[in-house]
């Protein structure tokens, strides 16, 4: 079972390296073309929206048909919007172009979300039957996706300086073949199938535990992309920053909250039972957490600060460690609050409220740095950690885990 972990991660980092790589690529491309913040929030948005969908689908399709071909038709996906995006063609109006973009990049946010939600699931799938490390399995997984997509925010602008637009889509198209040939041949295709929901009802009777961090997750998430995904880019690059540094840092910080995520068990005091003292930590951190966007906006609205960005830069790598710790811990939780019978269709429901969540905060972005500056969106941000940290008030510290897993972790 750790040879099938080893293989859907290694799969998964190379997907999340082009898909960090496709998100610089069309950020910087489009704005270059003079597009106004709230247009290029508005490019993501299907993205983002019909993550929704995919991972509720993907989670129902994974229990049903298994994880590998939920891996398999996700990778197709992508590649298929990869080259939908390189067939734009410079001449085609605003209004065209546009359009174009939004659905190539609802397909790519469907291939994304289907290759999460079965990634995910395949760790539920063989930790269950490994050696029950499910924190540490899940901590590594998830910082070493993240890591790797912080790698794709580097390479999707210099590939935008040395290939262009079009080329740089082609050779991301191309490695995705590679990793989707490799993972019908490696994963057993049997891996993760279970019983699956028989009506919608069943599909979202979920338990008061997946449910609460679902609602949590919507607003952690979103906060951290009212921000990340047009405020900080644009403001930076409006500040004298170039395009290559700007996907430079946006490259460091999440390679950084990465690192941070995969040693999250050693940050957090472990329990018999796996939740008792997990879940007092996330109260925690995510109060730690909501304290520097207030601080952020507080200092940004000071006058007489000589470099904007570099406070701006400073404080935001502060937020990374926090944000990282509290992220690990609730995709640790959502896997030990699911059900062993339909673990991928709770985490599909789960990563689809991650979803709206992101929809959520890329529309905010757009919206909020267009009329507020950098400081609405940080004052956005503060807001919806408020909301997530008293959400966790109410998560239940008792439910969820088998014996296996409920094993203190060293």
């Amino acid at each position: 079972m750790v040879r099938n972990y080893l293989i859907v991660t290694a799969s998964y980092w190379g997907f999340t390296l082009v898909d960090g790589a496709l998100r610089m690529l069309v950020l910087f491309h489009f704005f270059r073309l003079g597009y106004t913040p709230f247009t290029l929030a508005f490019l993501f948005l299907l993205y983002e929206a019909a993550g929704i969908a995919a991972n509720l689908a993907g989670g129902y399709f994974a229990s049903r048909f298994g994880i590998p071909r939920m891996l398999a038709v996700g990778q197709m996906l992508q590649i298929a919007g990869l080259l939908m995006l390189s067939a734009l063609d410079p001449g085609w109006g605003a209004a065209a172009s546009v359009a174009w973009v939004v659905i190539a990049q609802g397909i790519a946010g469907v291939a994304k979300d289907l290759t999460k939600t079965a990634s995910k699931s395949a760790i539920k799938a063989t930790a269950a039957e490994g050696s029950g490390q499910l924190f540490r399995w899940v901590a590594w997984f998830t910082g070493s996706k993240n890591a790797m997509k912080g790698v794709g925010f580097f390479i999707g602008g210099l590939l935008l300086d040395l290939a262009g637009f079009t080329h740089a889509l082609w050779m991301m198209a191309a490695l995705l073949g590679v990793i989707f040939v490799a993972g019908l041949l490696l994963l057993p295709s049997q891996l993760g199938k279970a019983k699956s929901s028989k009506t919608i009802r069943e599909l979202f009777g979920k338990s008061r535990g997946v449910n609460l961090l679902a609602a949590a997750r919507i607003f952690m998430f979103g906060a951290r992309d009212v921000w990340f995904v047009v405020g900080l880019p644009v403001f930076l690059y409006a500040n004298g920053w170039r395009f290559l540094e700007v996907g430079g840092f946006l490259a460091a910080w999440t390679i950084a909250y990465g690192g941070v995520q995969a040693i999250a068990p050693m940050l957090v005091s472990r329990s018999p039972d796996g939740l008792s003292r997990e879940v007092p930590a996330a109260r925690l951190w995510a109060a730690v957490l909501a304290a520097v966007p207030i601080a952020l906006a507080v200092i940004m609205q000071t006058t007489g600060v000589g470099r904007p960005d570099l406070v701006l830069v400073i404080g935001l790598a502060l937020f990374g460690l926090p944000f990282a710790v509290n992220s690990s811990l609730h995709s640790y939780l959502i896997l030990a609050y699911a059900g062993s019978e339909k673990a991928a269709e709770d985490v599909g429901f789960y990563y689809a409220a991650n979803a709206a969540g992101r929809l959520l905060g890329t529309g905010l972005s757009g919206v909020l740095y267009q009329f507020a500056g950098i400081t609405g969106c940080l004052a956005g941000s503060a807001v919806m950690l408020l909301l997530c940290w008293l959400i966790t008030f109410l998560l239940p510290t008792n439910e969820g885990l088998s014996p296996a897993q409920a094993r203190p972790q060293a």
